[in-house]
């Protein structure tokens, strides 16, 4: 029995040893081809500012919090704008009437009276017309003079004068306003809309919204302070993208490519990383002599490199150290997608 006791204890050792070895092999295996980089979270932010002039009449944000797209942050005094698209109304609504009048035409009532005006005048001239004629009857027998005969004839021209115009006046309510002045009127309702229209842009504008998901850094004016175009009102850090800024020497190039997969590591999650791809490096070396001439120069050479992060739970803030671990032994890094004009850069896909 005392003999078979160490032989179970070899056994046991071997095996033990064994494993171990086999463990070890396993993690040497997983490192193989990882390399770190070592660097410092770093996000964008934006200064807010009002597109009007006027003063603050409310802010409705605290620094620190954090804010969803197109959540209103502050707003000016709109009474200014209020008064102006109120009177730019009134005057809409009267040229309006005045397209429904020019568009509509002259009203029967007007058009009966024209023409009740066109036959008194002709009842006129015919009147005297036949006065006319007695005179000249009676001016050759010296009953009436040449002077009342004249005066007959001269009466006579004005009064078909007066019928000309009067049937011409009936002739134009009949056939309605021009459409050269029909058109007139609808450009200057037109007009007035888009007046209206710049005066509503005008009154949005005196809302502040963010732009996009962030957390309000800095609130930099308060209520009754005079806002502007030039003055910021807030400095807003956005939430997304977030991304590792670090720098890998000249050597290590080869192994780094775009779209490559990462795992980020931070002290804050120990053990739990984020998923992360590589989305730039820079084509400019840093820290280097203007002309390198040696080997043991070139090695110093150093480029920019960023590592975008998915932060879905917004843990990472600007400035936390972080460490990238890479795999160079990706059989095919990622096509990074570029972003759309007004996006950032996006996640790489297969």
């Amino acid at each position: 029995m005392k003999k078979v006791f160490p032989v179970i204890m070899l056994i046991l050792a071997t095996a033990g040893a064994y494993m171990y070895w086999q463990d070890q092999n396993k993690k040497q295996d997983e490192n193989a081809g990882i390399f770190k980089i070592y660097g410092t979270i770093d996000i964008r932010d934006a200064s807010l500012a009002f597109a009007e002039q006027e003063r603050i009449e409310a802010v409705l944000v605290e620094e620190g919090m954090h804010v969803k797209k197109g959540q209103v942050l502050a707003k000016l005094r709109t009474a200014t704008i209020d008064a102006a698209i109120k009177e730019l109304l009134a005057r809409i609504a009267a040229q309006q009437e005045t397209v429904a009048k020019l568009e509509t035409g002259s009203r029967p009532q007007e058009i009966d009276q024209a023409r009740a005006e066109v036959q008194a005048a002709r009842a006129r001239v015919e009147n005297v017309s036949r006065t006319a004629k007695r005179l000249k009857a009676t001016s050759r027998s010296g009953a009436a003079s040449i002077q009342n005969y004249d005066d007959a004839r001269a009466q006579l021209l004005v009064e078909q004068a007066q019928l000309s115009a009067s049937q011409k006046a009936l002739d134009l309510l009949i056939e309605g306003p021009r459409k050269e002045d029909i058109a007139a009127a609808r450009h200057q309702l037109e007009a007035l809309g888009a007046s209206l229209d710049h005066l509503r842009v005008r009154l949005s504008d005196m809302t502040l919204t963010a732009p996009a998901d962030g957390i309000i850094q800095s609130r930099i004016l308060e209520q009754g302070e005079l806002a502007g175009p030039s003055k910021a009102a807030f400095v807003l850090a956005l939430c997304d993208p977030k991304w590792v800024r670090a720098y890998i020497p000249e050597p290590m190039l080869g192994k780094i490519n775009l779209g490559m997969t990462a795992q980020i590591f931070t002290d804050t999650l120990p053990g739990q990383p984020l998923d992360g791809w590589v989305g730039f490096i820079s084509p400019v070396a840093e820290f280097t002599p203007r002309a390198v001439a040696t080997e043991d120069l070139r090695t110093q050479l150093v480029y920019e490199t960023r590592v975008f992060v998915k932060d879905p739970k917004d843990i990472l803030r600007l400035g936390t150290p972080v460490t990238v671990a890479i795999n160079e032994n990706q059989t095919q890094a990622r096509r990074a997608v570029p972003a759309r004009p007004g996006n950032r850069f996006r996640e790489p896909v297969e």
